[in-house]
């Protein structure tokens, strides 16, 4: 359903080492807003919610809800650090299009 490149999973488990006990997983939303008509939304995640989809990839959990999983089959996450970008980039094979700095797409 979801692929975390190496990268994105090293990036992870950092994020959750420096978050100690206050964080279990990764929560990915896919919510209305940017400028192409939905937008990627990520957080540390202590438990799990009511409708959740819980994936265990690489030792990390991932935490998607109900309409997150519409939106996410076959999304490949990314972490890239580069002099010009640094972050997360989502290859989404369902988006119609999506804008220009990748977090938005329809």
């Amino acid at each position: 359903m979801i692929e975390l490149t190496e990268s994105a999973a090293d990036a992870v488990r950092t994020a959750l080492a420096g978050a100690g006990e206050r964080a279990e997983g990764l929560r990915i939303v896919v919510e209305s807003g940017g400028c192409a008509g939905l937008q990627y939304r990520m957080g540390l995640e202590r438990d799990e919610r009511l409708g959740d989809l819980v994936l265990e990839l690489d030792g990390i959990r991932l935490y998607l809800d109900a309409l997150t999983q519409r939106h996410v089959g076959g999304l490949v996450v990314d972490f890239i650090e580069d002099v010009g970008q640094s972050g997360f980039v989502f290859d989404n094979p369902n988006a119609a299009s999506r804008c220009s700095c990748g977090k938005s797409f329809c």
